[in-house]
């Protein structure tokens, strides 16, 4: 089985004065179920230590020590919430692309792709608790729960999908073998078979 590395949310609790790393169970579900091993990415890596930050990436470092073939960046809360968050999933960014691994980046991890080759994000309305109907080489139904949108089509990377309001709603790298989908497949209640098949055709068997 394929290891495939997933970065997670970070939920803060300031009463317990408590930052957790959280994964939506249903993104497990899915990659488990289309034959992918997930294995959750600790944010605490890129935390410095009290000696001071260390000279090796512990991203890498951990990325290295559990062979992970492909990489996940998940979705929910926006860019710039969460530090240690952006920080471990611009390390796996540069991971993947030294190592030539294939990414999926969904919603979130789609905008963070975009932001880490660059590219700005713009305010966006009709994209929260709604559906769209994708067009191009990536069409029919789809969910849609962000508030920001990709300003214009990263660098190297070309647009696999719009919505009605001609959004982008999905991209692909021209050499590597990433993809970023502004929906969530994880959350829909029966898995799309456009999904699964696109998934298994990214990472591989």
């Amino acid at each position: 089985m394929v290891l495939v590395a997933v970065s997670q949310e970070v939920t803060a609790f300031p009463a317990r004065n408590e930052r957790r790393d959280t994964l939506d169970q249903r993104l497990s579900l899915l990659l488990s179920s289309t034959g992918y091993f997930p294995v959750p990415v600790p944010n605490g890596l890129t935390l410095a230590t009290s000696d001071g930050p260390s000279p090796i990436d512990p991203v890498a470092a951990w990325m290295t020590n559990i062979n992970a073939r492909a990489v996940v960046l998940s979705g929910g809360s926006d860019i710039g919430t969460s530090p240690e968050r952006d920080s471990t999933e611009s390390r796996l960014l540069a991971y993947a692309k030294s190592h030539r691994l294939p990414v999926l980046g969904v919603c979130r991890g789609m905008q963070m792709m975009a932001v880490w080759c660059g590219l700005e994000l713009k305010p966006v309305t009709g994209h929260v608790r709604t559906r769209h109907a994708l067009h191009g080489e990536i069409s029919g139904p789809a969910n849609s729960f962000h508030s920001f949108a990709l300003s214009g089509c990263p660098p190297d990377f070309v647009v696999i999908a719009r919505s009605e309001d001609d959004s982008i709603e999905a991209i692909r790298h021209n050499s590597l073998l990433w993809e970023g989908w502004m929906w969530h497949p994880e959350r829909e209640e029966m898995f799309a078979a456009r999904d699964i098949q696109r998934l298994k055709s990214l990472f591989g068997q």
